[in-house]
């Protein structure tokens, strides 16, 4: 089958059908401007550019789901029953993978890597194991051609995160990390009490249990508390890190100062040891009020896996305004670039951002 691509430009190519988003691609990055539409026969394939990118027009993409822990349990059966009438029903899991020989899991069969990455059916990869190797899977399908969701942190440095972005960029796909702390409906309530306030001076502690091998430095392990505190106080600077560690009795403790851009301190605490209960205790003294619990918010009816699916859909058909991508680009990168430099300083026992 033989398809015609048509752009503003009045450039025109014939193509096999699965050459069509690599033509696309290049005429988009060839003319920013161009509206592109490739037809088949009376039915239309691809329409427009949309969200800085070409966007490919399917019945479905094809999914696999990259290690079957709790997350990517989770995104089989999100996937499986999706929120009606959303962007997630384009989605359809092709299958699994994982280290372990595996029976099917809720009625999906395990793949090779090697089989998903050469299906021409499975154009989108879940990423789903511990945080170590989350760069070299998340590389493996950008290389591929495929689009990349993975859980946070998409990798445990920030120049890394940088180049996976620009690889996600150079291939023409959606490259997205999952942020789920940020659809809670108590953060969300948070967000709006707050709203107005002028912060003085705060502080977010969390405590929880031992991590398992594999999820890094705690700067990025637990970067969904430095990511609330960013989107809601905007962009941050580290002043002092420091860390207590007791391997022996699975215990550590780390102690951010940070700053904003409007120099009011925030103290960030990460603490973990056996027996330690998963709560956040925040302390925000503003110019008119002091928050010292986070506010109470009604349970949403749709799950906060099924509302980064939607999102991450939404972003795959191209109906997630261009201004929001590069918003969240940046946000995510500043987040990684001062786990970074949490990190650094923490291991260099210097503590201040100044001696460093």
């Amino acid at each position: 089958m033989r398809l015609h691509v048509l752009c503003t430009r009045h450039t025109q190519a014939v193509l096999k059908k699965k050459c069509v988003m690599k033509v696309v691609t290049q005429l988009y990055h060839s003319d920013k401007s161009s509206t592109v539409a490739v037809y088949s026969h009376k039915r239309v394939i691809c329409v427009n550019l949309l969200s800085s990118r070409a966007i490919q027009k399917v019945d479905m993409f094809g999914s696999v789901v990259v290690g079957i822990g709790t997350a990517g349990f989770v995104r089989i059966r999100d996937m499986l029953a999706p929120l009606p009438s959303s962007a997630a029903e384009k989605l359809s899991v092709k299958g699994f993978i994982s280290r372990r020989t595996l029976e099917e899991q809720q009625g999906v069969k395990q793949i090779t890597i090697e089989d998903a990455l050469r299906r021409d059916d499975i154009k989108v990869a879940f990423v789903c194991t511990e945080n170590a190797v989350h760069e070299e899977n998340i590389r493996t399908f950008l290389e591929a051609g495929k689009h990349v969701c993975v859980e946070y942190p998409m990798a445990m440095t920030y120049k890394t995160a940088v180049d996976l972005w620009d690889l996600a960029q150079e291939k023409g796909v959606v490259l997205h990390e999952e942020h789920i702390e940020l659809l809670t409906a108590d953060f969300k309530q948070l967000k709006k009490d707050i709203a107005g306030k002028k912060l003085e001076e705060g502080s977010l502690h969390f405590t929880g249990g031992p991590l398992k091998p594999g999820f890094g430095f705690p700067a990025f392990s637990g970067i969904a508390r430095l990511t609330w505190l960013v989107d809601l106080f905007g962009e941050l600077s580290v002043t002092t890190a420091s860390m207590e560690e007791d391997q022996e009795n699975k215990y550590m403790k780390m102690t951010t100062q940070l700053m904003t851009k409007e120099q009011k301190p925030l103290t960030w605490i990460e603490e973990r040891g056996p027996g330690l209960p998963r709560v956040k205790n925040i302390n925000f003294r503003f110019d008119s009020c002091t928050m010292t619990q986070l506010p109470p918010a009604a349970r949403e009816p749709v799950g906060l896996f099924m509302q980064d699916l939607v999102l991450f859909s939404q972003k795959l058909l191209g109906q997630v305004p261009r201004d929001q991508l590069h918003a969240e680009r940046h946000r995510v990168l500043h987040c990684l670039e001062l786990a970074d430099r949490i990190q650094q300083l923490s291991q260099q026992g210097q503590g201040s951002a100044q001696d460093a």
